[in-house]
């Protein structure tokens, strides 16, 4: 029976801050008074809230007597002039069409303090991060009006030992991940170095995700925006009727003798084929799907997070583009069908929907928008998952290093994953699964994961 274990950072939550007054930072130097229209992709309800994000970073004797507040707080001023729309406000047309009114009113900041350390986080820490609430400053409103209010909140928490953290808090129908970390990395060059312009000019062309003319038919079915057809959906899903207090959330590592273990149960012809990611995702759906009981012949479903950018079935998308590129595939099978077929049949399901997501199927998910009130994504029964291992977030720095965390800040929703790169405890480098399920399915998954990559060879547990 392979081991499980738990890494649970000193710190607990018990850490108190003294924050400063929030400051409205704006653009340096005048900026066009302008309405930018965001894209169809970007626009819809499903990314209309804020995304949070933190990063740690330990002391440098060679800073000392720099204050990272001011350094940043600078430089965050100088990068608004090249990404001045962020300086914006949100305001909402005809037909729940969202443009930004280019006015330069700024972001919000705010500095704080604490006695607490870096190192008390853990030396590779994992979500939760303990405390994250204190070390973001946000909207008091996270739900799905994000118009008239600012588009970005960072707050810099300075630390006892030196170190300080970077949270910030962003509206995310202005930019998806990798534009996030490109707005980041702008802030990064000028906070080591203010004279320097972007290594990487922004670029707004939200033309080129939107509709052109009358949205078409769509040729998909687009499962990600309609609910399973069993009467009542909502009630037969355990993960939507918990309470948030029953839940538990847990961070999984997957390293190379994991990853092994996995390809060890598939076909020969599908060893070499199989991603990381795929594998890992059909490992996880299949196991989260045992784990929460569902009745067998109940539909189960795993949503994609698949980004365009770079990749040759989808349109050109320009360097420096930091607007949302996303569409959500979705794979389907019974509960039942997940829980006795082999994982190669996870794996079948999770590479031929990630297939399907090509341009076609993106001109076919705008068309569906523009034509349906731009509805929200479907997560009934449905595990939402994203790749963020090559997204650059670990790599931001502002002229301390690299940091020992840059990543999401909160415990990760109920029905999602973000699949982040990271190490355990003997520094081994790998894939981290943030995971939150009821502590009844917790435990049960722990069993059916531990059960998928049973082996002599190692021991799996959770970081």
């Amino acid at each position: 029976m392979a081991s499980h274990k738990t890494h649970l950072p000193s710190i607990g939550k018990t850490f108190t801050i003294q924050r400063a007054k929030p400051v409205l930072v704006v653009p340096a130097e005048p900026t066009p008074y302008e309405f930018k229209t965001l894209s169809d992709i970007d626009d819809q309800d499903g990314l209309r809230f804020y995304a949070t994000g933190i990063h740690l970073y330990k002391g440098d004797p060679l800073k000392e007597g720099q204050d990272p507040g001011r350094v940043i707080k600078d430089a965050l001023s100088k990068a608004l002039v090249y990404y001045y729309p962020i300086a914006g406000r949100l305001r909402e047309e005809a037909g729940r069409k969202l443009v930004i009114e280019c006015n330069s009113d700024g972001v919000v900041f705010v500095e704080a303090e604490t006695v607490a350390r870096v190192e008390d986080f853990g030396e590779a820490p994992v979500l939760p991060i303990p405390g994250a609430e204190k070390l973001l400053y946000g909207p008091e409103d996270y739900g799905h009006d994000v118009t008239n209010k600012p588009l970005l909140y960072i707050q810099v928490t300075r630390f006892k030992c030196g170190g300080f953290s970077f949270g910030l808090q962003i509206c995310h129908v202005i930019a998806d991940a990798p534009g996030v970390v490109q707005f980041l990395a702008t802030v990064a060059e000028l906070a080591r170095d203010s004279t320097c312009s972007p290594s990487v000019k922004p670029v707004w062309d939200r033309h080129l995700l939107s509709v052109s003319s009358s949205p078409k038919k769509s040729l998909f079915s687009h499962l990600e925006y309609h609910e399973p057809d069993t009467p009542n959906a909502i009630t037969y899903d355990i993960m939507l009727k918990t309470p948030s207090e029953e839940m538990i959330n847990r961070s999984f590592f997957f390293g190379p003798k994991h990853l092994l273990a996995l390809r060890k149960r598939l076909p020969l012809h599908m060893r070499a084929k199989a991603t990381n990611f795929e594998l890992i995702t059909a490992a996880v759906w299949k196991s989260r799907t045992i784990a929460l009981e569902y009745s067998p012949d109940l539909e189960i479903r795993v949503l994609f997070v698949v980004n365009a950018r770079g990749k040759r079935r989808f349109r050109e998308i320009p360097e420096g583009y930091y607007g949302n590129a996303l569409v959500f595939p979705v794979a389907c099978a019974t509960s039942g069908k997940l829980k006795d077929a082999p994982l190669t049949y996870a794996l079948e399901l999770v590479r031929q929907t990630k297939e399907m997501a090509t341009d076609e199927f993106l001109q076919s998910t705008m068309d569906h928008l523009v034509t349906n009130d731009r509805p929200h994504f479907v997560d009934t029964r449905t595990y939402l998952v994203s790749d963020i291992t090559r997204a650059g977030l670990d790599a931001v720095d502002f002229g301390w290093g690299g940091g020992v965390y840059g990543g999401p800040a909160t415990a990760v929703p109920a029905a999602a994953s973000f699949f982040m790169k990271g190490r355990n405890e003997r520094g081994e480098e790998g894939v981290v699964v943030p995971l939150c399920l009821p502590e009844f399915a917790m435990k049960r998954f722990v069993v059916e994961i531990e059960g998928l990559m049973k082996d002599p060879d190692f021991d799996f547990y959770a970081c």
